[in-house]
């Protein structure tokens, strides 16, 4: 589920519309949607194209701006270097952040400074009065190898991602105890 820490609902107009006007998304292969493709084969779709086809259709007046900045592989100091600047130039109202993961999957793995560097980018966001979307991720412990290092860094950042929330007023979709996730065809053949 996702909600805003300390609130149960996504803003919405008077008349039950969301009040989003532009949503960008940034981040990773997670948020580029890897390996989810287009039925015609044009590229890939995931999640965050699903999500802005529903608030597109959800748009009073048919107004609606969205831009997928996530590349594949990206680490999130480029993320934060490459993608916010970019984002922040389109004056979004809406902003979905998924970065870190692949950082947690690295050998020099520095959680002090990557956790500081993401709650400084949450808080920057958030300051543009944006609403951030923020992501707790699914437990990939379990079909990687390295489980037990990879385990204690996603838990850490899952609880660096409430921790971020609650300080800077975020949304936060919970994937962690998600049972779809169980589901073998949610993964890609990189069991990522």
């Amino acid at each position: 589920g996702a909600s805003r820490v300390g609130s149960n609902s996504f803003p919405k107009c008077k008349d039950g519309r969301m009040r989003w006007r532009n949503f960008v998304a940034l981040g990773d292969s997670f948020t580029e949607g890897m390996d989810d493709p287009y039925e015609d084969g044009r590229g890939y779709r995931g999640w965050a194209d699903l999500v802005a086809g529903r608030l597109a259709g959800d748009a009073s007046g048919g107004d609606f701006g969205y831009a997928n900045l996530a590349v594949r592989g990206r680490l999130l100091p480029r993320v934060v270097k490459e993608q916010v600047p970019a984002a922040l130039a389109m004056k979004p109202d809406l902003i979905s952040f998924a970065a870190g993961g692949n950082d947690a999957l690295r050998r020099g793995f520095d959680p002090d400074a990557l956790l500081q560097r993401f709650d400084d980018t949450i808080r920057d966001l958030r300051a543009t009065g944006a609403d951030v979307v923020l992501f707790r991720w699914a437990d990939i412990s379990t079909r990687l190898p390295g489980g037990r290092v990879i385990g204690p860094r996603v838990r850490m950042m899952n609880d660096a991602v409430t921790a971020t929330a609650e300080r800077h007023g975020a949304l936060v979709v919970d994937l962690w105890g998600d049972p779809a996730f169980a589901n073998t065809r949610m993964w890609s053949v990189d069991r990522l």
